[in-house]
Formats: structure tokens, sequence, C-alpha cells
């Protein structure tokens, strides 16, 4: 039991609490100025941002293709980069040389394309600098790439992208594809974006009743489903670049344009009005 003195302490601490708390604020700011309460942080402690994920991808590339031929892997991807449906950047590159023979390409969003460049970059130099001969094969790299890519989708944060990997080791073309969220696998014809949908079953044919095309063969197949594309993407260009990776090495060509591109089809075009 509390003491007549430690009774009555009590109750006239919690007399005055009750009658008289704490001011929520110090003297009335002046006209313009901030409230600053007592819970609020001072200019000397760190402030914790919040986390920040990216829900929606700003600047966008279409359709990567690739085949592989009698010599190696070629790769095609258009040029634009599309802010929404404006097609405001019209001469980016999606093709990627990671080492003397490996090529990746990506559709989706470019910011996070340019970040994996980097990835890629940052590894294979610190590869090179070992200098003790090694050099991470197209497989390796491709394992690499799904491992990347998963563990970002565990992590609720996922690179917004479709990525294509192609090399060619010993004289063996390599083709492998990843997707946003891990999933690998590995095809003679691959393709992404809008062109998983009308490129593939035109790769898969040709491919099937020559897979042994040469170069030349598999250039004109790739022109051609990038061809379609124009006709059918909206978010699709008429100028693309070429990778082609053999035993000898790896070449990105230039942008080129397509050639023979018709718009007098679009009349036939219907029901969509």
């Amino acid at each position: 039991e509390f003491l007549p003195q430690q009774k009555m302490a009590t109750i006239s601490s919690v007399g005055s609490f009750v009658g008289h708390p704490p001011p929520l604020s110090g003297p009335s700011p002046s006209p313009g100025a901030l409230i600053h309460f007592p819970a609020s942080y001072s200019s000397s402690e760190q402030k914790i941002s919040p986390l920040t994920r990216t829900l929606n991808p700003t600047v966008t590339g279409s359709s990567v293709l690739g085949v592989t031929f009698a010599d190696g892997v070629m790769m095609a991807a258009d040029t634009l980069g599309s802010y929404g449906s404006l097609a405001r950047f019209r001469s980016i590159s999606r093709l990627k040389k990671v080492t003397d023979h490996c090529v990746f390409g990506a559709s989706g969003d470019y910011a996070d394309f340019q970040f994996i460049s980097r990835l890629l970059r940052d590894i294979t130099t610190e590869s090179d600098s070992l200098d003790d001969g090694h050099v991470y094969s197209t497989q390796s790299l491709f394992s690499w790439m799904s491992r990347v890519m998963y563990y970002r989708r565990t992590e609720f944060n996922p690179f917004w992208n479709t990525v294509l990997v192609g090399g060619c080791e010993d004289g063996k073309p390599f083709l492998g594809f990843v997707n946003s969220i891990g999933v690998a696998y590995q095809s003679p014809t691959l393709a992404t974006g809008f062109g998983s949908y009308l490129a593939q079953p035109l790769l898969r044919e040709a491919y099937e009743k020559n897979s042994a095309m040469t170069k030349q063969d598999a250039q004109e197949l790739l022109e051609r489903c990038l061809r379609i594309l124009y006709y059918r993407d909206g978010r699709s260009f008429n100028k693309y670049e070429l990778a082609v990776i053999t035993k000898d090495g790896v070449e990105v060509s230039e942008p080129l344009t397509l050639q023979g591109t018709n718009w007098d089809v679009a009349r036939y075009v219907q029901g969509y009005d």
C-alpha cells in the first residue's frame, strides 16, 4: 500500500496531467512557417525513404528475333524506343555484344535493359581483369541471366524485360530465352514481344523446312518477319540492327532500313473500326 505522502503525490501528478496535457507544439509559428510536432523528424535524424518499384515501364522496345543457321546464330531488333504510344526514340540499340561469342537482346523497359547491360559489363570486366585466360561461355551467361531475373522476381522488383541470349561455342549455335520472372528455355528459333505471336510461327516453319539454312537465308527470313511486324505491330519500326554470331566472332551491324515495305495493303485491313 502507498504511504499517505506517496498517495498524495501520485494523485497530484495524475491530476496535473489530466488537467494540463503537454503541449503538442511549441510557440505558434509565424505566417507561412510550418508547425514542428514532437514526433516529427529533426534535422539531425536520418529519414527513411519508402521502398520503390517500377510498376509501369516508361520507354520500351518491341520484338527481338533470333534464329540459328548453319554457321551460327542471327538476331534482329528494331531501333525504336516507344514512350507509351509515342515513337519517341528512333535510334536506340537493343542488341548488346557481351563477349566475342555472345550477344544479348531484350524487349521491354529500356532502362532495365541498360541496367542489365552494366551488370554484364561488370562481370565480364572482372573476369578479364583476372587475366587467367577464362572467358564466360554463352551458356554460363544464359544461366546467370536466368538466376538474376528470377531473383529480382522473388524480391517483387522484376526487370521488365524479355531477353534473348545468342552465341556460338565450339562451332555449336546456342539460343536461349529468359523472361521477367525467370522462365528460361532454349530453342533454335525464338522471338519476344509481339513477335512471339506473329514471327515465331514463320521462324519455326522455315527452320523445320531447312534447319541448315545459310546466312543469307537467315537474314532474308528475319527481314520478312520484321516487315510483317512493321505492318502489324504499332510499336515496331522499319529500321533495325542485325547481329551475327559465328565461330569467328560477333558482328553487330549499323542500323539498316527495311526494303520493299508497301502500305497499299492497308486498304485490305477491315473490321477494326
